[in-house]
């Protein structure tokens, strides 16, 4: 099968979204079928064989966050070339509600189109006011996915219409045979996000480190992600600097052996997920998991069966769950059995043959279409007959 995707946010700049993008892709290329994902990125970066640059993405405030997006007259014009020269069997666009490559995307395809929905936003004024300029290309569409039951819930309130629940997939394998690196082991805490987005709870964590510390001197918090290393740690006491160690960015490769190696792994995440793909790569690990009891988080945990949970934005709860788990070995061990259990449905074999099912119904839709009237159809978009 052809299959185009299209990616709203840069691929310079690593997020949910585009390792979704670049691990479905990965996944199918490796069953066979030709992939082509379209995607903001400055046009020097070097890119996977199968990524098409669209241009260079501005950074946009978006849903507690920064969207760098990529959308005008030039993105519009490589969407179109791209459609065109790719003759897709099916396309597959993230986030078309969201003014970017995947809306414009839709506006210039004509053939198949299915839409997955990354984003929770339960009050979104902007999805409201926009919808009069969505709603032709989101009627172009030919199934929808959301990745959560929260995700579906945004487009249904928003966008009226109905979308299956498919998750993020990760390679469970991946995380659970790396390995655990001994400076990084031995009373530790990981946290990975971006330092610097206050929706992703550092704050909150390090509000929290103080009394954990009181309960386990030995404790030390290892904090990899993007952002000043300062300016998060100015309000945090002194002795308890030293206990923090930051360091940076990290490859997949090291993300994995951290999550190997921490003695526990807290998501103090304080909304606007929906999904919460680090708990799921976490599980994998067997790294116990302490996430905020964000609805999107409770469901990746089910519940709170595979990882506690503490009430979001509350240091001192988040302080007390942590201590208890850390002074806990046994209840550890449980969380870890409990994980490795429940991520097997997150698994990337599992995922992939879902999405894979939808594309496949969509085509089949297609392909019903009477052949003079599709040939008649690829006439009037001036796109040569397939062989």
């Amino acid at each position: 099968m052809r299959i185009g995707m299209v990616c709203p946010y840069s691929w310079d700049v690593p997020g949910g979204v585009q390792f979704h993008i670049r691990d479905l892709a990965g996944h199918l290329i490796q069953q066979g079928h030709e992939v082509s994902v379209l995607a903001p990125s400055d046009d020097e970066q070097q890119l996977p064989s199968y990524v098409v640059s669209a241009g260079r993405a501005v950074p946009v405030p978006y849903n507690g966050s920064v969207a760098r997006l990529n959308f005008g007259f030039l993105s519009a014009a490589r969407a179109r070339r791209w459609v065109h020269e790719g003759d897709f069997d099916v396309l597959h666009v993230h986030e078309p509600a969201t003014p970017s490559l995947s809306l414009l995307t839709c506006w210039a395809s004509q053939g198949p189109i299915v839409a997955t929905f990354h984003t929770s936003n339960p009050r979104s004024r902007a999805m409201v006011a926009a919808y009069p300029i969505l709603q032709p290309a989101l009627e172009k569409i030919s199934a929808r996915i959301a990745v959560s039951e929260y995700a579906r819930r945004t487009f249904v309130e928003h966008l009226g219409g109905d979308a299956v629940v498919i998750p993020n997939g990760v390679s469970v394998d991946f995380f659970a045979h790396a390995s655990p690196r001994p400076e990084w082991q031995g009373g530790t805490i990981g946290f990975i996000g971006r330092i610097d987005e206050p929706r992703k709870g550092l704050p909150v964590l390090l509000r929290a480190l103080p009394r954990i510390l009181e309960a386990h001197p030995e404790i030390r918090l290892l904090v990899a992600g993007r952002g000043d290393r300062e300016e998060a740690m100015a309000h945090l006491p002194a002795e308890s600097r030293e206990r923090v160690e930051f360091l940076g960015v990290i490859s997949d490769e090291d993300k994995a052996r951290l999550l190997r190696s921490v003695d526990l792994y807290v998501a103090p995440n304080t909304g606007g997920e929906s999904f919460g793909i680090i708990l799921v790569e976490a599980l994998s690990s067997g790294a116990p998991v302490l996430a905020s009891d964000l609805d999107a988080f409770a469901q990746v945990l089910d519940g709170g069966t595979a990882g506690r949970l503490f009430a979001s934005e509350d240091s001192d709860a988040l302080a007390n769950a942590a201590s208890r788990l850390l002074g806990d070995p046994e209840a550890r061990a449980e969380l870890r059995r409990r994980g490795s259990v429940h991520v097997s449905r997150f698994d990337w074999p599992k995922v992939a043959a879902d999405i894979l099912s939808v594309y496949e119904t969509v085509t089949d839709g297609a392909a019903s279409v009477a052949p003079d009237e599709r040939a008649g159809f690829r006439a009037r978009l001036g796109l040569a007959a397939r062989d």
